[in-house]
Parts: structure tokens; sequence; C-alpha cells
């Protein structure tokens, strides 16, 4: 995983984590990558200076500080992040329990959906950045869930 500082227009600074940096263009591309704070699609990578930790720094740390997943330690440390955390897991909680997991078949059904070949429902599952974008060309509303930092485990 790679984790990219990101930012929209309003300069509202957030992270990210994806598999590659072709992952992360891509989204930011599509436009389904949208900012936590104001919603906007207009993403960038914003500047990134690299994190080297001292030896001494690292023997201050914790045990547990040391062996927690970066996401982790990062929302322990933010109080806000914490809070937007705790909202992204409510809002997913719900979408799990109120629409059917169609997996794959995500882009399939929810064109099956959009033009009335199939019964108007709740779903959610996988698609590429490419798939989603094709999706929002023809006018169906898609979002991804959010990632959550212990989708990272």
């Amino acid at each position: 995983m790679i984790r990219y500082r990101l930012a929209c227009p309003d300069r509202h600074d957030f992270e990210g984590w994806f598999r590659s940096y072709d992952d992360c263009t891509d989204q930011i591309e599509s436009g389904i990558l949208t900012c936590p704070v104001c919603g906007s699609d207009r993403i960038e990578r914003a500047l990134m200076a690299p994190a080297v930790a001292k030896s001494s720094a690292l023997a201050q740390q914790g045990e547990a500080e040391r062996h927690a997943p970066p996401d982790q330690a990062m929302l322990a440390s933010n109080p806000k992040l914490a809070e937007i955390a705790a909202a992204f897991r409510e809002l997913r909680e719900k979408v799990v329990a109120h629409a059917d997991d169609v997996g794959e078949r995500f882009p399939e059904e929810a064109r099956r959906i959009h033009y009335g070949e199939a019964e108007a429902r709740g779903i959610y599952g996988q698609a590429s950045a490419e798939e989603a974008s094709s999706l929002l060309e023809e006018g169906i509303a898609v979002m991804p869930l959010p990632r959550l930092p212990e989708d990272h485990n």
C-alpha cells in the first residue's frame, strides 16, 4: 500500500492509501475520490516529505504504537480524523445492512437496475475506477464506500 497526501482546490488536506501509483491516478481522474471535508472531486496529490525516523525516536515510541497500522496511529493522534472515521464506519455499516452485496457483478447489476431490467434496490460491490467512471457517464449514481483503517489489516 502507498500513502499519498491529497488536497482539494480549497486546500483541505487528507491522506489516502492506494494499491499503487496507477490506482491513485485512476481514482483521481475518474472523480470517485472526493474530499472528506467539502466533497469536491477535484483532487490532486500534495507535496509530501518522506517520513524518516531516527533510531532514538523509535526507541522512545511505545511497543503498541510501533506495531499499530499507520492509519490507527494517525487516528489516535487526531480526534477529528477519528470522528470522521467513525462516521464513515457508521455509513458503511448502514449500507451493508440495507443493501445487497453483488460483488464483482456491481457494474452489470447497477446498469440492470438503472435501465429497469432488475428490481430497484440498494446494492454494493466491487468496480474498478474505469467501471465506476463509465457508470457515472451513463448517469448512474455510484459512490465508493469509504475505506477504513481496519481494511488495511
